[in-house]
């Protein structure tokens, strides 16, 4: 009996064992990376920058597929149909997660996104012209309080990043302005460039693209950045407004919990990796660690803010 018992529990501690060598081996094969939206965008830049940094953390590839369309809404409804093993990922991003269902029936509620990082995200900035006639923030706002209505920001979409930090300033610094929507951050720059608008309320990643033809006169990020240290962020100059467009990483809902937090753990090791953390900075986006055990919270105040300007905008009632 004694003998039995013994064998019993050596057969159990070497299950154990095998069950959590297998855990610790995660991933143990390559991973499928899903990009909601089409190759060269701000989603693929970063999803490229973590790409070597999977293989050499897991000795596994990261293989990037894209899935464009509906403005990332495509890949989104389908997330839920894909297998829940933990080899299949998807970029999200904000607001669009959340702003997409409130609009209209994208096939997809933002509960239905199982997020499990939001690794970065990429301030919105006002920019004008280099010979612009406003050579500061202040330049700007006291036209506008003169001039109600008078100053146009283009901004890459309507209901986008841009629109609500625009609304926000606007509210925070008691001027009336207009948002004027392109399809992207390059034509909503071109229309700066062009006349055609006042100013921009764009990403900080377009000065890299035009240094020498835009002045960003304030930038929504905590720090100054690294990439553009001689701008100030708007709490400098008095305005509470951070933040920009978020990406993160998603999971299929029926992915295990244990799962989750593994995928959830090695992106958060990729985005505390030095040489990640340079590549990311010199391309101008700021990192941000929302891990999965914060995203509750992280969701439900992001869904709060959202909702509230996007009632500000007429988009719900």
């Amino acid at each position: 009996m004694l003998k039995k018992s013994l064998v019993a529990a050596g057969l159990f501690a070497a299950t154990m064992a095998v069950a959590g060598a297998a855990q610790a081996a995660y991933p143990e094969k390559p991973i499928t990376y899903i990009i909601a939206f089409n190759a060269g965008g701000e989603s693929d830049i970063s999803a490229r920058f973590q790409q070597p940094f999977f293989k050499q953390l897991t000795g596994q590839q990261a293989i990037i597929k894209y899935q464009a369309g509906a403005g990332g809404a495509q890949a989104w409804s389908q997330l839920n149909g894909m297998d829940g093993d933990g080899y299949t990922i998807m970029g999200t991003n904000l607001p669009h997660i959340v702003l997409q269902p409130l609009q209209k029936d994208v096939g997809y509620k933002t509960q239905d996104i199982t997020n499990v990082y939001f690794f970065h995200y990429t301030p919105d900035a006002i920019f004008v012209p280099k010979d612009s006639k406003f050579k500061s923030l202040k330049d700007l706002v006291d036209f506008a309080k003169k001039n109600p209505g008078m100053l146009t920001f283009g901004g890459s979409g309507s209901f986008s990043s841009n629109q609500l930090a625009q609304q926000r300033f606007s509210d925070m610094a008691g001027i009336k302005t207009t948002y004027v929507p392109f399809s992207g951050s390059g034509p909503a720059i071109t229309a700066v460039l062009g006349g055609q608008v006042s100013a921009g309320f764009n990403y900080s990643t377009t000065f890299l693209n035009q240094p020498d033809a835009v002045r960003m006169l304030a930038v929504a990020s905590e720090k100054r950045l690294p990439t553009n240290p001689n701008t100030p962020t708007f709490k400098e100059l008095g305005y509470d407004l951070v933040g920009g467009a978020y990406r993160g990483i998603g999971v299929p809902k029926s992915t295990p919990e244990d799962i989750r937090k593994q995928v959830s753990d090695l992106i958060g090791k990729i985005n505390h990796n030095p040489e990640f953390i340079k590549k990311m900075e010199d391309a101008g986006f700021v990192l941000t660690n929302i891990p999965y055990e914060k995203m509750g919270q992280f969701m439900a105040q992001k869904q709060s803010e959202y909702t509230a300007l996007a009632k500000q905008l007429g988009i719900v009632k």
